[in-house]
């Protein structure tokens, strides 16, 4: 049996900075990760077209100098290869598989109320103690496969876009249905559409996508961002959302301070630049519905103009009243453009639901799709599926699924109360995702680190948080949220409403990262207010 001061989960960006500062301060810490190397999501996510929403510039560590200095991005945004090609030379820089368990996952973890600490167990019959439990699991790593009937009978090729094999597959010649048109959907069918031989979309819902133009970056752009790097981090750590934007909107608190031709002239130019900034085009567009409905029917029109045949293009309008920006930013290159292909067809499931999935297609209420290959692309039980799958139990032997049945309750996304020494790195109710994930952790991971190491000077060694301090948090949240039209969205990972059964609630921290950040160091400042130590 290990005995270790902390036991980390995950080796993606998460795990392995936490394992490096627990290193710095002196703290003895091992990671369990079930993939066979580091990466994280960049490890699991292979499917075609497989590409950062960030700007490949903002999304690399702020703890590495010298690697900001040594490595060199390609493309404005990266593909998955690029990434997980950083995230191993990170782990090589720093040694870090030799304190990582590859292959292996939590299967069990139990606090010790008598002794103070956790029990784990994993799948390969490891048992660990370990003061610290630590969750780096990610918020987007625990696959949403859908309950479809016959699903299981399928016998031609069947991926899941978050569990992608690691050698190539092939579509040439093969009749492909993509099942989900979120981002993944959207990435995956704009790559395989130009290899199969035909392209079945089952789209569920109409989505709004935005063009990513990702352009070679250029010796001069390289170094201009190196010059820099260290107040461009600083920058990054109190931000909105820790990522550059192409131009410097919002244009106006409001959309209507400008007259109509200002306006999309505006919006124009956002479109234009190939990113998100449309979504924060003007102040209002993520509260004001009709502000954010005019903005969503210039997106429309866009689809209408590049969609040749009519009918398609209705289909893949969203609905008036469903706002861009209310789900998660797609930006895509070229998704649009695929359906005026001869081999892509778009099968609209909303009026015409699945029945059953048979032996060789999808079978409709009104139609039959013959099949060869179906990849699933439906996305993840975010944020809370990852920590619910590891079985944890607090004190009083009550278990985490239990404690959150009507949704999770925690302290500033970092703990959550009767579940002592567990910090959850990108928790629910933290700015995790909503923001360039990789400086979310930034900020957990030194926060955490610091913490443990006030508690080991001060001579405490368990921290929990309190019902009260939960509460409080969550009516914080609740408060800056209750006007982003976000949250009035039907079906939507954000609010755990893609996932059937799984209840709705608020995952996500809409104040921004450098509002949290100061947040999170002032009750750090004030003695930790609302967790007690013992």
């Amino acid at each position: 049996m290990a005995k270790l001061d902390a036991l980390i989960v995950g080796a993606g960006f998460a795990g392995m900075h936490m394992l490096v500062k627990l290193r710095e301060l002196g703290f003895s810490a091992l990671a369990i990760e079930r993939a066979s190397d580091v990466g994280g999501t960049w490890y699991w996510n292979r499917y075609p077209g497989c590409r950062c929403d960030v700007p490949s510039l903002d999304y690399s560590v702020p703890w590495d100098a010298e690697l900001d200095q040594e490595w060199d991005w390609t493309e404005k945004f990266s593909a998955q290869p690029e990434i997980l090609a950083y995230a191993q030379r990170l782990a090589d820089r720093h040694d870090i598989r030799r304190d990582v368990h590859f292959e292996t996952s939590v299967t069990k973890a139990n606090w010790n109320e008598a002794r103070g600490l956790w029990l784990v167990e994993t799948d390969k019959g490891d048992l660990f103690e370990a003061t610290f439990f630590i969750s780096g699991a990610g918020a987007l790593s625990e696959p949403n496969m859908p309950d479809i009937p016959g699903i299981e009978t399928f016998k031609g090729e069947l991926y899941h876009t978050g569990l992608w094999p690691h050698d190539p597959v092939t579509f040439a010649g093969k009749r492909v249905g993509v099942l989900g048109t979120g981002s993944t959907g959207v990435q995956a069918s704009t790559a395989i559409a130009k290899e199969a031989a035909h392209l079945t979309v089952l789209q569920r819902t109409a989505q709004y996508s935005l063009p990513c133009l990702t352009p070679s970056l250029t010796d001069e752009v390289r170094a201009e961002r190196k010059a820099r790097y260290p107040e461009h981090r600083e920058w990054q750590r109190n931000s909105y959302a820790a990522s550059t934007p192409s131009l410097p909107t919002p244009f106006a608190p409001s959309a209507f301070d400008d007259p109509p031709e200002v306006r999309f002239a505006n919006y124009e130019r956002c479109w234009g630049v190939g990113t998100a900034s449309l979504v924060s085009v003007y102040g209002d567009v993520a509260t004001n519905p009709e502000a954010a409905e005019e903005v969503s029917e210039f997106v429309r029109n866009k689809i209408r103009s590049v969609v040749k045949d009519p009918v398609t293009a209705e289909k893949l309008c969203p609905l008036p009243g469903a706002y861009l920006g209310a789900r998660r930013i797609i930006i895509d290159t070229g998704y649009y453009q695929i359906f005026n292909q001869p081999n892509v067809t778009l099968a609209d499931i909303t009026g015409d639901p699945i029945e059953e999935i048979t032996e060789d297609g999808v079978k409709t209420r009104g139609t039959f799709y013959p099949l060869d290959m179906l990849v699933v692309a439906t996305g993840y039980d975010a944020v809370t599926g990852p920590l619910l799958a590891m079985n944890i139990t607090g004190r009083q032997g009550v278990a985490l699924k239990d404690a959150w049945a009507s949704g999770p309750r925690t302290y500033l996304g970092l703990m959550a109360a009767g579940f002592p020494n567990l910090f959850t790195i990108t928790g629910p109710g933290s700015p995790g995702v909503l923001a360039n994930v990789i400086f979310s952790i930034d900020q957990h991971v030194n926060w955490i680190g610091d913490c443990m190491d006030h508690m080991r000077r001060h001579g405490k060694r368990v921290i929990d948080t309190t019902n009260q301090a939960e509460q409080e948090w969550q009516a914080h949240n609740a408060k800056g949220s209750a006007h982003v039209l976000r949250m009035n969205d039907a079906k939507n990972w954000y609010l755990g409403t893609n996932v059937p059964g799984k209840p709705r609630a608020s995952l996500v921290y809409h104040g921004g990262l450098g509002v949290y950040r100061g947040i999170c160091d002032e009750i750090a400042a004030q003695g930790y207010r609302g967790f007690v130590f013992s």
